[in-house]
């Protein structure tokens, strides 16, 4: 990818909104992996893809960054069109790619470097740059040291400051924490906190973790290719509304059962409990076990969560949709290859 700045080049518009997206889609064969979806983020905004693997997030980044051509709809990155304007787009994003990209043997520096060069950056700038983003990361001290010897989650850190390198409008993330173990991630993140206080920059990031989409500003949940539900964490527990009771018993279907009847209410099954939601929901329990008429064997009561809010959207959980997600995409990929 040649990215050089935009000096002497188009300058991008300073209105608008960072990313717009109209009726974007993507297929691969008959596999619809992106179904036309709509929306935008502000200027400043860290916005997040919340949902599982499969769901079509990657997808949908790879599109913005003109990685992928959309089958359908358009988009804007930065003010410019993704595919009329590819240069322009990829002279204005950094991207942290899900996978490592980094060349494990070159020093940071040497990364940084290489980046440096591919983006034409002006050779006086470099140096004062590649200190600022390895000291905001953490890594100023092992800038000489090969990239081979480092920490999974240094290397992630490496990576986010190389997607910095060339002063993006626009920073995607895509899965920016996944295979870290969790300190590593809340690690992770307190960086990624502190560049948005630092940086006059966009975050656009993909999460299948539920706790991560706390720190976004809005954040849109999609599933089987489609955007179900797009606000702020704080709105999309609110409009869950109730408590969280889950309960494990000697006969789940029979409390299921007993549910409906007893109580009139309709509860789900999701790794090896059975879930309802209902209004002061520690006040309930003593009633749950006085009538339900099904030994229960434990019990906990949680106030909403996004978990809350993606299985009251898909009627799953996140962890149930990953697994049916990767049954449709292995199904597709074989009709795929089957049709050549």
């Amino acid at each position: 990818m040649t990215a050089p700045t935009i000096s002497g080049d188009i300058a991008p518009p300073d209105q608008g909104p960072a990313v717009v997206v109209e009726g974007l889609a993507k297929r691969y064969g008959d596999f619809e992996a992106v179904k036309g979806i709509d929306f935008e983020v502000g200027a400043g905004e860290t916005f997040g893809f919340l949902g599982p693997n499969g769901a079509g997030k990657s997808t949908t980044i790879k599109m913005l960054c003109t990685l992928a051509k959309p089958t359908g709809g358009r988009a804007r990155v930065a003010g410019f069109d993704v595919v009329a304007q590819r240069q322009l787009v990829r002279r204005n994003i950094g991207l942290v790619f899900q996978d490592p990209t980094l060349d494990t043997y070159l020093t940071a520096a040497q990364n940084l470097q290489f980046h440096a060069d591919l983006y034409d950056m002006d050779r006086a700038t470099v140096g004062s740059r590649m200190e600022q983003v390895l000291q905001m990361v953490g890594l100023w001290d092992r800038k000489d040291q090969q990239v081979a010897t480092f920490s999974g989650g240094m290397k992630r850190r490496l990576e986010i400051a190389r997607g910095l390198m060339h002063s993006p409008r626009v920073l995607f993330l895509d899965e920016p924490t996944v295979g870290l173990d969790p300190q590593t991630r809340a690690s992770i993140w307190s960086y990624i906190d502190e560049l948005r206080e630092r940086q006059n920059i966009t975050i656009f990031l993909t999460t299948h973790y539920m706790d991560e989409a706390e720190h976004c500003d809005r954040i849109a949940i999609m599933d089987q290719g489609e955007i179900r539900v797009l606000d702020t964490p704080e709105a999309l527990k609110a409009g869950v509304g109730t408590d969280r009771i889950q309960i494990t018993t000697a006969d789940d279907d029979a409390a299921v059962a007993a549910l409906h009847s007893v109580f009139e209410m309709e509860a789900t099954r999701s790794e090896g409990k059975v879930t309802i939601n209902v209004a002061e929901g520690e006040r309930f329990v003593p009633r749950l076990f006085a009538e339900l008429g099904v030994p229960i064997h434990s019990v906990s009561v949680a106030r909403p969560t996004l978990d809350d809010v993606f299985m009251s959207i898909t009627g799953r959980t996140i962890r149930d949709a990953e697994a049916s997600a990767g049954d449709r995409l292995r199904a597709a990929t074989v009709g795929f290859r089957g049709g050549r």
